[in-house]
């Protein structure tokens, strides 16, 4: 037999939302509505030429999204999603084995599994009272071993935000040789003024970089296109042990469509907005608790009766993502979908 790694059979598995032919699916953050029609033609022409290997270094859409962010190229990485960059975060910053990753938890699940694939330790934080990153608990967490932080905001799956002053004082705290990664996958959803813009920073900051995805407000998840801002360094190191093609031709395409029909699908994102208010007012008067979210997802902290209700809601044909034993996280979706997940709720004995 041959040899492999003894800690894998530690490796926690990433579990996706579950989908149940039948059943309304709230489990995964998704958005309800396909891709615009000018994304779906771009993905119809960029289809023909499948037969082409995509090209390796992503050059027209770190273009197209450097004239956005109004950066130079150099300052831009492109993964197969953000949850590549995060493994390729790890592995551009830790070599040793004391070397660590400080999070907070719970926050996104992929953290604690990138973390151990490239071998480094992980040093996890809990979240405060409020379920809200404790950014000054999780600076005096880095230590001399300490190579990568990871702030997710707002966080998966709570849906709490990091403010501005927050995430400055952090910065402070860690010093330049620490890497920062702001994992803003749900940026496009937050309303709040407070809530830190990680490119506000990014260039006062030299360690920290900016991870954010297409596959959310620009419904493009199945084609799995993330990106990261940084500097010119940061951003050649995560190229640098990129897989060769993991972005592909398709993906690339699509990615460039939405960002030429980013005002309509950005839009978009108002009925969700509107929703998470409104499904988070019903669930506070059903006597459930349920944090403020600038995401489009709500979080319901049920602690030991976690497991109880995603099963009760699976008998109401509504799938939810359960993670136990802390709470339940439920995507926001249409007005007819949330309306059910609701009945549901309000019939779930606390």
């Amino acid at each position: 037999m041959p040899l492999i790694r003894p800690d894998l059979d530690t490796l926690p598995a990433y579990v996706p939302g579950r989908a149940i032919p039948g059943a309304i699916k709230l489990a995964s953050n998704e958005v309800p509505l396909p891709p615009s029609p000018r994304v779906l033609a771009a993905i119809a022409e960029a289809a023909t030429a499948g037969n082409r290997y995509p090209d390796l270094g992503v050059t027209s859409l770190t273009a197209r999204l450097a004239e956005t962010l109004k950066v130079t190229p150099e300052r831009i990485a492109v993964g197969c999603g953000s949850v590549s960059l995060c493994q390729q975060l790890v592995q551009i910053t830790c070599l040793r084995p004391a070397d660590e990753v400080v999070f907070a938890w719970r926050s996104f699940e992929a953290y604690p599994i990138v973390t151990q694939i490239g071998g480094a330790v992980i040093r996890s934080v809990p979240l405060d009272a409020d379920f809200r990153h404790d950014l000054d608990t999780m600076a005096a967490a880095v230590g001399p071993d300490t190579r990568l932080v990871f702030v997710c905001s707002p966080n998966n799956p709570t849906g709490t935000a990091v403010t501005r002053t927050e995430l400055e004082r952090l910065l402070a705290g860690v010093g330049p040789d620490v890497l920062v990664a702001l994992d803003e996958a749900y940026h496009e959803y937050v309303t709040d003024p407070d809530v830190v813009d990680g490119m506000d920073l990014v260039d006062a900051h030299p360690n920290l970089v900016v991870l954010r995805t297409f596959s959310k407000a620009y419904r493009l998840a199945g084609l799995r296109v993330g990106y990261a801002i940084g500097s010119a360094e940061t951003a050649e190191a995560l190229r640098k042990v990129c897989s060769p093609f993991s972005v592909n031709h398709v993906a690339q395409a699509a990615a460039i469509a939405a960002l030429d029909d980013a005002e309509g699908l950005l839009a978009d994102c108002r009925i969700a907005i509107t929703e998470r208010v409104r499904v988070r007012d019903a669930l506070l008067a059903a006597g459930y608790t349920v944090p403020p979210t600038q995401s489009n997802f709500v979080w319901l902290a049920l602690g030991a009766r976690t497991t109880a209700f995603a099963a009760h809601c699976l008998e109401h044909k509504v799938v939810v993502r359960p993670f136990a034993p802390d709470g339940v996280r439920v995507t926001v979706s249409t007005p007819e979908e949330n309306d059910a997940f609701l009945t549901a709720a309000r019939t779930f004995v606390l």
